[in-house]
């Protein structure tokens, strides 16, 4: 049985198209849904009973397993667990400008990059668009806050992922829905050229970012294997072709690792690979774990990073830092359960 946050609003009406209905009754279940938050379809009064028994018979409700909760200064992380007992996660951040969402794409992720806790944790499966919908539904009803951002960059590769992934952009994009434009919604890749490529021609205004985490191929390619596949020169071509044919700024993330990215000549070398490229760059202070050795950069250094590329017009930022209380690290919460 399908689950029914699993449908875009246009497949929905072609459902009902199929049993006899009016398409018009998708816009009154999608609204009982995401707008009234119905738990049953026996709750949508305004639609008959025929079609809320067959609605019943055909979809289910089942809703991931909220599992655990942290909460630190302007951040929770949550952990859930999936019908086939599988556990993923998501962090929500609190901003001056609204509240944020990472979620997962993957259970586990096969892009083992050497810094990161998901890494170390390979994929299992694909999660199905429903199942990333229904991180930002159980969030929204515990904080009882709309979810104003939506960044698919928690644990797996969101380009490994493709389809789901792009339906679950549909779902909470679409205006009778969860509504969250698409400018307000981010896609963070490794570098999956042929994910990119597809994704250039998808329409909307969804951002993209790259985590790049170095700036030539024999340093990306001992942190990031993906690199290997999908070498720089390949990439920031296919970056250049991104921005000529959406029109769009892409943000290249970089996380900064004491003594293995941080210096002076990855600053220039980094400044070298944008230049001219309608980008900025978001500075990320590592989140140290147990289970990995990589050190953070002290933040005088990361300051000086900053400065070389912002005295070069490079458009860049400082992540602000969350969850010192909490498994801040991608798939960290999940690694310790």
């Amino acid at each position: 049985m399908r689950n029914i946050y699993d449908l875009t609003i246009k497949e929905l009406e072609e459902y009902l198209l199929s049993i006899g209905e009016k398409s018009f009754r998708s816009t009154q279940i999608y609204e009982g849904l995401y707008k009234k938050r119905l738990s049953t379809f026996d709750d949508m009064t305004n639609i008959s009973k025929d079609l809320r028994k067959r609605l019943s018979e055909d979809f289910s409700f089942y809703k991931i397993k909220l599992l655990v909760k942290q909460e630190g200064d302007n951040v929770n992380k949550y952990l859930f667990e999936l019908e086939d007992g599988n556990k993923i996660e998501s962090v929500l951040m609190f901003h001056d400008y609204g509240t944020s969402i990472c979620v997962s794409s993957q259970v586990g992720c096969n892009m083992t990059c050497a810094f990161c806790e998901s890494g170390r944790l390979k994929k299992v499966r694909n999660l199905l668009a429903y199942e990333i919908v229904e991180q930002i539904l159980i969030i929204e009803e515990d904080i009882q806050k709309r979810i104003t951002h939506v960044v698919v960059m928690g644990i797996g590769e969101p380009f490994d992922n493709y389809d789901n992934v792009m339906r679950f952009i549909k779902i909470i994009n679409c205006g009778k829905g969860i509504d969250i434009g698409s400018r307000h919604i981010t896609i963070s890749t490794c570098g999956i050229i042929p994910g990119i490529k597809k994704f250039m021609n998808e329409e909307g205004q969804v951002n993209l970012a790259i985590s790049l985490h170095a700036p030539n191929d024999e340093l990306r390619s001992k942190l990031m294997p993906v690199n290997r596949a999908y070498h720089l020169d390949e990439l920031m071509e296919t970056i250049k072709e991104y921005i000529s044919k959406k029109n769009r700024r892409v943000t290249f993330e970089y996380i900064m690792l004491e003594g293995i990215n941080d210096s002076e000549k990855e600053a220039k070398e980094l400044v070298k690979l944008l230049k001219g490229i309608n980008c900025y760059v978001n500075l990320i202070p590592y989140n140290e774990t147990e289970n990995i050795g990589f050190k953070r950069t002290k933040e005088w250094k990361i300051l000086k990073f900053y400065d070389i590329l912002k005295s070069n017009k490079i458009n860049t930022t400082i992540r602000k830092e969350f969850g010192g209380a909490v498994d801040a690290a991608c798939g960290q919460l999940r690694a310790n359960n």
